[in-house]
């Protein structure tokens, strides 16, 4: 089937409207009439050619909320008409040692992104900047009805990206978390951070977000660029996420590390970043990376979420308005994630 849809034609370019080629629905498929897709910084590096060459034109968009309109004739976890999500990927070997432990988005053969890749029938996979997505059911999240849809499409990226690292070292009661930047996903870590119940501390080059900060939950909010944080802060966190797509001073922020603390980087900057190796020595701290979640994970943050009240802050646009929207993004004018309503493609 052919789908409105809006793509990149080529590195650098503005979107514009196109229409793609959907695959029929295969018996472990499932059709999904998109609602709204959510916009990600990673969505404009590629577009950009940040992140090397890509196979122009691209339909960007891994953060997809829709209603299920088929499902193939083995699929037995969907139903016509249940709402569900789409994230960063839609397939995996399913065979190797990380694909079986319930981690698909480091498959040993490589994941099948949602949009940029190479799908199973040798297509290039275009994401949910459009008006249908064809996925295989066992990449097709529930979406609780407790999330408003909107809201709930950025958890698909932003929402597991921050989740994953905070579940993984432990962000809890007793435990003091530092969320670097307050963006896309920083909103999301400091929100999550809190309903697990960890002390929290936003670390921003300025304190314009401040009030922002403290009533997503937040307990403390400091500024990177006074000389004075670092000095205040020395040996404070037990974890420290990330979040920004920029290049930070890696060594600084470890120092600000409790012995066995930990550095984990979430945002993905175009540039490399360096670090000192007697700034993980002296403290015995860890310097990590992690990408998001696999597809258990990723519904457990979901119910985590729907439990806990948890939506992205989000500001709804039509889909001409999705240049702009780069821009803004850009210039860290959004508060705090865009999403499309894919209506305005019909």
């Amino acid at each position: 089937m052919r789908v409105n849809a809006y793509a990149a034609p080529a590195a650098g370019r503005p979107l514009e409207p196109t229409t793609i080629e959907r695959r029929d629905v295969g018996p472990d498929d499932v059709l999904i009439e998109i609602q709204y897709a959510g916009i990600c910084h990673s969505d404009i590096h590629t577009v950009n050619g940040d992140w090397g060459p890509q196979p122009f034109p691209v339909v960007p968009g891994h953060e997809i909320v829709g209603v299920v309109a088929e499902v193939g004739s083995d699929v037995t976890t969907h139903r016509v008409g249940d709402r569900v999500g789409v994230g960063c990927m839609v397939n995996s070997c399913g065979e190797c040692a990380n694909c079986r432990n319930g981690d698909e988005q480091y498959c040993l053969r490589g994941m099948v992104p949602t949009y940029a890749g190479t799908d199973r029938d040798g297509s290039s996979t275009q994401g949910g900047y459009s008006t249908h997505v064809v996925v295989d059911a066992d990449f097709v999240l529930r979406v609780p009805d407790g999330i408003d849809p909107s809201a709930a499409a950025p958890l698909l990226c932003a929402g597991i990206t921050t989740y994953s690292p905070l579940r993984r070292w432990g962000a809890g009661p007793g435990k003091r978390v530092a969320v670097v930047g307050l963006g896309g996903l920083g909103h999301m870590a400091v929100k999550l951070a809190h309903a697990m119940g960890a002390e929290v501390t936003v670390l921003s080059q300025s304190l314009k977000k401040q009030e922002d900060g403290l009533r997503l939950g937040a307990d403390h909010y400091f500024a990177t660029g006074d000389p004075d944080t670092f000095a205040q802060l020395a040996g404070r966190f037990d974890l420290i996420v990330n979040t920004v797509s920029a290049p930070i001073d890696v060594d600084a922020h470890l120092s600000l590390l409790a012995v066995d603390g930990a550095l984990v980087n979430v945002g993905a900057p175009a540039e490399p970043l360096s670090v000192n190796a007697m700034s993980l020595i002296g403290g015995r701290r860890t310097f990590a990376g992690s990408m998001i979640g696999g597809i258990g994970e990723t519904q457990e943050m979901l119910g985590f979420c729907a439990e806990h009240g948890i939506g992205a802050e989000v500001e709804v646009i039509p889909v001409g308005q999705v240049n702009e929207a780069y821009e803004r993004v850009l210039a860290s004018d959004v508060r705090y994630r865009f999403v499309i309503d894919a209506a305005t493609l019909r």
